[in-house]
Order: C-alpha cells, then sequence, then structure tokens
C-alpha cells in the first residue's frame, strides 16, 4: 500500500473501489466504507470514490437492487454516479481495490507500471469470507445483491482496522 513516511498518512488516503460497470458492487463498497470509516471517526483521514472497468453509459446510478441491499443494511448510495477508470485514476488513488480478478488483471493491463502496486483484490482483508472475489449480482436475485453487501462489510471492516492502525495516535479516536 502506498502509506508515506513512517506508515502514518501525510495527506487524506484515497481508496478507489472497481468493478465491471459501477453500478453495483462498487458502489456499495463506497458506501460501506465512508460509514464505516465515519464510525471509527476516521473520515477525515480518508476518502473514496468507485468506478467501473466497463461502464457503457456515465453518470448512471447505482442499481436499485443494490441500493435496496445497501439501504437494508443502513449504508447511502445518494449522489453516486457511475464512471470509467481513467488513467488519472492510477495517479490520485493511494489503493485501488477490484472486486473480482477480471477487474483486478484489467486494472493492472491498464496501470502505469509504478502504479500495479496500488491494486489489490478487496477480499484480500475480509476475515470471515474466504472468497477470492465479491460476486457479481448483476444477473441473480435480490438475495445476491444482499450478499455482496455482506461480503463487502467484512472485507471492509478488515480494510479500516488496517487502515486505522496507519492513522497517527493523537489524531485518532
Amino acid at each position: 500500500m502506498a502509506f508515506n513516511d513512517g506508515d502514518t498518512f501525510k495527506h487524506v488516503f484515497k481508496v478507489l473501489f472497481v468493478c465491471s460497470d459501477n453500478l453495483c458492487r462498487s458502489p456499495v463498497a463506497q458506501a460501506v466504507f465512508e460509514k464505516k470509516s465515519a464510525l471509527a471517526q476516521l473520515d477525515s483521514f480518508f476518502c473514496s470514490d468507485s468506478a467501473g472497468m466497463n461502464v457503457i453509459e456515465s453518470g448512471k446510478t447505482p442499481d436499485s437492487r443494490s441500493q435496496h441491499a445497501a439501504a437494508f443494511h443502513g449504508y447511502r448510495m445518494l449522489g453516486q454516479m457511475s464512471r470509467q477508470v481513467s488513467l488519472d485514476d492510477f495517479e490520485q488513488f493511494d489503493l485501488i481495490l477490484a472486486m473480482d480478478w477480471q477487474s483486478l488483471r484489467a486494472l493492472q493491463k491498464r496501470a502505469p507500471e509504478n502504479s500495479r502496486y496500488k491494486i489489490e483484490l478487496i477480499m484480500r482483508y475480509a476475515q470471515n469470507f474466504e472468497d477470492a472475489e465479491v460476486p457479481d449480482p448483476l444477473n441473480q436475485n435480490q438475495r445476491a445483491f444482499s450478499l455482496v453487501v455482506e461480503y463487502l462489510e467484512d472485507a471492509i471492516t478488515g480494510l479500516v482496522d488496517v487502515l486505522k492502525r496507519r492513522v497517527p495516535q493523537n489524531n485518532a479516536a
């Protein structure tokens, strides 16, 4: 990960969540991350966004089934709009988390060589699920969308635990 001197943050640490279309998984990941970092009183140290590798039409709101599943679990996705991963993202973000192997490979191909170290699978932070990928719920029933939220809650809890150890202790809650 892109931590600065002494493994503490010298700036706001930026996390980008990436899936294929930026309509289901990555917007949920952003919403979960924002709430969990706020609850840990760390939101001033972190910011996040989401993007897709194969966005057909930018500016679309997240899939209504994702919004429903997120809301049912207590997360808000207000103001989120789909967008394509850009070359600037590799410079702007400190950590880029892919939802699946396909997105990870596409990110690694597209990334400048000096930014590839920032790219990881999000499920490496999971503590309760052993799956490597967050399953794509797009052609599934509502339960699949709820399962995505559960996977992401697990992985992002682990991610926030890792990141909060890097926050200067005199500034942490």
